[in-house]
């Protein structure tokens, strides 16, 4: 067993859950910009959850130069969807690299100062992981702000996901 790529199914049905709460999100409320959130909005805050795992995960972990730090904007949660169905399969590839060598040292040079810096498989997986469920707070808080009631995404069962898989997804 993987703990981690099973780690990352319960991550991306908690997605599900959320990215089903965002269709039903008025459109100009899904981009609306919120001051009290530096002028992000849900999208924005979906956006650079992503960024992350392209960052940490591509650029740095698996030293893809193909894995752009700003990807195309995502228009609305269909696109938001299917960005992240490269986030998945980014995820997948970066566990599958490095199954069983989760102390893996990986180095990375910091551009500003040009001092090198080593972070383990474990930390770069983590760091994405929980830099995405830290958004995906701030996108429940924004929701909230704007006078929505979003699900409960913080602790889903497995009889959740037995509910939500007969969410339809819009494509």
């Amino acid at each position: 067993m993987n703990v981690l790529k099973e780690q990352y199914d319960w991550i991306m049905h908690t997605r599900k859950l959320l990215f089903h709460f965002c269709e039903n999100v008025n459109q100009e409320d899904y981009v609306k910009e919120i001051d009290a959130l530096g002028g992000n909005s849900m999208r924005a805050l979906h956006q650079h959850a992503a960024e992350c795992y392209f960052y940490w995960l591509g650029k740095v972990g698996l030293k893809d130069p193909d894995f752009s730090e700003r990807p195309e904007q995502a228009k609305d949660v269909n696109d938001m969807r299917e960005l992240f169905d490269t986030v998945d399969q980014l995820v997948i590839r970066f566990l599958d690299r490095f199954e069983g060598q989760e102390d893996e040292k990986i180095s990375r040079t910091e551009n500003v100062d040009n001092e090198e810096n080593e972070f383990s498989v474990l930390w770069l997986y983590t760091h994405t992981s929980t830099h995405e469920f830290h958004h995906k707070g701030q996108i429940v808080w924004l929701a909230r702000h704007l006078g929505y009631e979003p699900p409960d995404t913080d602790l889903i069962t497995a009889a959740d996901i037995n509910r939500f898989s007969a969410y339809p997804e819009q494509r």
